[in-house]
Parts: C-alpha cells; sequence; structure tokens
C-alpha cells in the first residue's frame, strides 16, 4: 500500500516540491523516514504517532517506509508532519482523498493532533502556485501569510481531522482577509523637521533616498548621527508588490512574518556593534539569512561603525556589489537577496573631539589606527561621505524646523518616478545605484561642462574606477532631484563634494 502526498521546503527564499511518499508494507512494526531528514523531521515519527493515537486512529502493525523525495536534498523542519500523517491514514485506508497530488500539505502536529504553524510557508506556497496546485493544507496560523501567495485556494485548518476533512472533499475554511496596504506610519512618528540645523546632512540623505545610494556619517558624539539615521524611513518611497513579496518571503523564512505580513515600509535593521558574522551576512548550521538579508530592499543601519569587528565588516564587500549572499555549506549552498541601503556612522576619531569646539585628544597615530578599521575597498563601495558637525547652540534656542520628512520625501518621490520611467524594461534595475558601468553612458548623459568637471576631479583627488562611477550615479540622482534629463556640472560638482576625503574629519 502506497501513498504520495504533497509538501515543500525552502532553499534560500525560494520553496521546492517535496513528494512524501508512504509505503506499509509487511514487516516489523516500525516508522523509517528517509531522503536526508534532519533531526527535527526524523522527530516526526514521535509527532505522528501520538498525533494519531491521541485522535482515535492506529498505526499499522507493520512497517513504514517514508521517503522525501528528492533524496540528495537536505529536508529540515517539522512541516512534514501533517502530509506524513495524512499519508499514513491513506495509506491504510483510514482516509481518502480523490486526487492528493493537486493538494500541497504543510504543518507541524501537535501531540493531541492540532496544527502549529510553521516557517517558510509562504515560499513553498509561491511556488505551489506557479507548478498549478489547487488548494494548499496549511495551520490556521498561517492563513494570513498564505494568503499573501495569491492564486491557490487556502484551506486553513486547526487540527488533524480537520485538514482530513478537506482531502475528503469537505468546504475548506479560508484565512481572514488581509489589508496588504495597511499598517503604521513608516515613521512612527519621527520626522526630519525634529532635527535642528543639519541641513546638509538632510540634503545628503535625501540624494541617498532618491538614488538608493550607500551613506557614511562622521561627525562627534551628540551632532545627531543617529537622529538623522533613523528617520531615514520616513523619506524612503513605500515597498512596490514586488519588494513586499520578497521581503515577506524573507520573514517567512526566518519566521519573523506575523503582523508584518501588511507593512509597506521598507525594512530598517541595527544590529549592534558586537554582532558576528554569521549573523550579519548569514549562516550558522541551517545557514539562516543574517541582518544584511533582513534589511533586503531597506536600510541596514550600522551606528558606530569602527567598534565592529574589521572581519565582520569585510564581509560585506560582496553583498554591497552584488546584491546577495551566497552561504556554502557542505550539503547545500543557500543564496539570499542582500540589496539593501548601507547607512553606517561614526565617530572622526578614538575619542570624538575631532572637529568639534571641544578639540582632539587623540594622537595622528591613534587616529590613523582607528580609520584604519575601514578598509579602503569597503570605503570605495560608500557613494555619500557626509561630515555631520556639532549643532550651533543658538540655532537649537531659536527652533526653527527646517526641512521636514514630508517636503524631502516629496523630492524624493519624484526622483523615483523618473526613475522607473527611464529604467523600465529593466528588470535589474531599481534605481540610479543599480545601474552597471556599461549602462552608464545610456542612463546617465553628462553635458560638456559635467564631463570636464568630473574629470578634474578625477586628476585632483585620483578616485578609482568604482568611485567614478558611483560619482555619476549620485550625480544622475541629483540630477534627477532637479528633474533635469541630463547631468549638469552643478550636479557633478555637488557628488564630488560627497566623496572628498575631508568628509571623514580629516
Amino acid at each position: 500500500m502506497v501513498a504520495d502526498m504533497r509538501s515543500g521546503a525552502v532553499a534560500g527564499i525560494e520553496g521546492y516540491e517535496v513528494c512524501v511518499e508512504i509505503d506499509i508494507a509487511r514487516g516489523l512494526p516500525s516508522l523509517t523516514i528517509v531522503g536526508m531528514p534532519d533531526a527535527a523531521v526524523r522527530e516526526s515519527r514521535e509527532r505522528v504517532t501520538a498525533a494519531l493515537r491521541n485522535n482515535g486512529f492506529r498505526l499499522p502493525g507493520q512497517r513504514i517506509t517514508v521517503n522525501l523525495a528528492p533524496a540528495g536534498v537536505r529536508k529540515e523542519g517539522a512541516a512534514f508532519d501533517l502530509p506524513i500523517a495524512a499519508g499514513i491514514l491513506l495509506a491504510s485506508g483510514q482516509a481518502r482523498c480523490p486526487d492528493p497530488r493537486r493538494l500541497m500539505l504543510a504543518g507541524e502536529l501537535a501531540l493531541d493532533g492540532r496544527l502549529k504553524p510553521v516557517r517558510g510557508l509562504l515560499p513553498i506556497l509561491c511556488h505551489a502556485v506557479e507548478t498549478g496546485f489547487s488548494t494548499a493544507v496549511v495551520p490556521e496560523g498561517n492563513g494570513a501569510e498564505a494568503a499573501l501567495a495569491g492564486g491557490i485556494r487556502i484551506a486553513c485548518c486547526a487540527d488533524l481531522r480537520e485538514a482530513l476533512g478537506v482531502l475528503a472533499g469537505a468546504q475548506p475554511r479560508g484565512p481572514a482577509p488581509a489589508a496588504p496596504g495597511g499598517g503604521p506610519d513608516p515613521g512612527d512618528g519621527l520626522d526630519y523637521a525634529q532635527v535642528f540645523g543639519q541641513e546638509a546632512a538632510k540634503r545628503a540623505l535625501q540624494v541617498a533616498a532618491a538614488g538608493g545610494h550607500h551613506v557614511l556619517m562622521s561627525g562627534p558624539p551628540g551632532a545627531g548621527k543617529t537622529m538623522l539615521a533613523r528617520r531615514l524611513p520616513t523619506i524612503l518611497p513605500p515597498l512596490g508588490d514586488d519588494e513586499l513579496l520578497e521581503c515577506a518571503k524573507i520573514l517567512s523564512v526566518t519566521g519573523r512574518l506575523g503582523a508584518a505580513a501588511s507593512l509597506r515600509s521598507r525594512p530598517f535593521r541595527s544590529p549592534h556593534h558586537s554582532a558576528s558574522d554569521a549573523g550579519l551576512v548569514g549562516g550558522g548550521r541551517s545557514a539562516l539569512p543574517g541582518e544584511i538579508t533582513l534589511a533586503h530592499n531597506g536600510v541596514l543601519f550600522l551606528d558606530e561603525l569602527t567598534e565592529f569587528r574589521r572581519n565582520v565588516l569585510e564581509t560585506l564587500r560582496q553583498p554591497l556589489e552584488e546584491g546577495q549572499i551566497v552561504i556554502a555549506r557542505a550539503h547545500a549552498v543557500s543564496r539570499y537577496p542582500a540589496r539593501f541601503q548601507l547607512l553606517a556612522a561614526m565617530n572622526p576619531c578614538p575619542c570624538g573631539g575631532g572637529g568639534s569646539t571641544g578639540g582632539c585628544r587623540c594622537t595622528p597615530r591613534e587616529i590613523a589606527r582607528y580609520r584604519a578599521k575601514l578598509s579602503g575597498p569597503l570605503l570605495d563601495r560608500i557613494s555619500i561621505h557626509i561630515g555631520v558637525g556639532p549643532v550651533d547652540a543658538r540655532r537649537m534656542e531659536e527652533g526653527g524646523a527646517g526641512a521636514t520628512s514630508e517636503c524631502l520625501r516629496a523630492g524624493v518621490l519624484r526622483a523615483r518616478e523618473m526613475q522607473h520611467s527611464r529604467y523600465r524594461g529593466c528588470d535589474t534595475y531599481r534605481c540610479n545605484a543599480d545601474v552597471p558601468l556599461h549602462a552608464l553612458e545610456r542612463f546617465c548623459p553628462m553635458e560638456g561642462d559635467a564631463r570636464r568637471v568630473l574629470e578634474r576631479a578625477q586628476r585632483t583627488l585620483g578616485f578609482s574606477a568604482r568611485t567614478r562611477r558611483s560619482i555619476i550615479q549620485v550625480s544622475r540622482t541629483i540630477a534627477d532631484l532637479a528633474g533635469s534629463a541630463a547631468i549638469g556640472a552643478a550636479h557633478v560638482a555637488e557628488a564630488v563634494q560627497y566623496r572628498v576625503p575631508a568628509s571623514l574629519g580629516s
């Protein structure tokens, strides 16, 4: 007696189909799971046995073999509990299902037969939609997440018996209606109007938000670097439908989706400087995504940048360039998206007094050692370097809002709309920071004066080819903010200012 059920698993943030085959044959009573199961999958034997017994079903007193195909890929998690239990009941004649191959089943079984939510369900259901499955039987705790997949009938079940009813043809209970466009305000009450002064820094962050550029802020403690950084989400454009689905898949894989499935605000991640390389880029025994993947389509804020271990920071170089991270393990290779916007802040020297009225107590050797914590190749990948000086006390007493988030965001949205029109049909380009070297001439036309300013700056400052590319990209964004079709000399001059070494506090 053989039953053939369908379930799924996740590689990176993409789902794939897993065929759960159950064979009941003569032999000593046993339940064996094959197909490279991990510890959680092997423990399904105990959960399934208890759930069947506590719901009045009998476990066949024969040799039961469960095969998870493809057998050469490691299977992880407890999502196979439900298809294994249902397959055993179908193979032993205790349940019926007209066409089990058109049903996708996933869910963890409690010992009393209740269905518990599982991680990574959304990527599995997205794959099920692409491959033509008609119905997905899932725990009711995953209902809101499952509804994001679209294109497939969702059967939310509270326990094993309800799931068996759906298999037999009973009317399924769908998920509660979701509101993908809802959620709180991205800034949660934050506004750039709350930051006195720092208009130059606000302008630089507007340029960064409009073009998706990486930013490094350098300034003494108390100058407002963290305040400026935490208000960046208030001027970023909302997530598009494709971006929202990507972020939801990442949260699903890490088990953090929950109510965040309805948010349109971009991710903002701020790991502590004690984070390990695995915590930042991903890894561990199960090769789970790290902070850079959780920040995909959003912002990764690294406060006190020089306090991070150098080997941790160096792991950012490839993701910053390629927009993804590849984690290789002996049994599998996991690819995670990591197209984030890096926003970093640091003091100009160990004592933090460099550039402030209090003066600096550090020796030149101490300052050189402090800045050597950041490698040249990493700094070269950051397009905008800005100095954030102390706020004038008179300005704070006088008040005055200055640039507000609403005003800055309006300019960002106009610039992003120009980029959306410019890159229509180019799936890999979403903003100016994504434009590669070979496409600069096509998408970033420069006036004659602008080219001369750029060439003079390169001769004077001696910056690299990568820096030249980023200056052109930032110039394109500044031109978009000005509503200009071509890059002018003033746009290039402003972009060059963001790469002057003095911006690091020297």
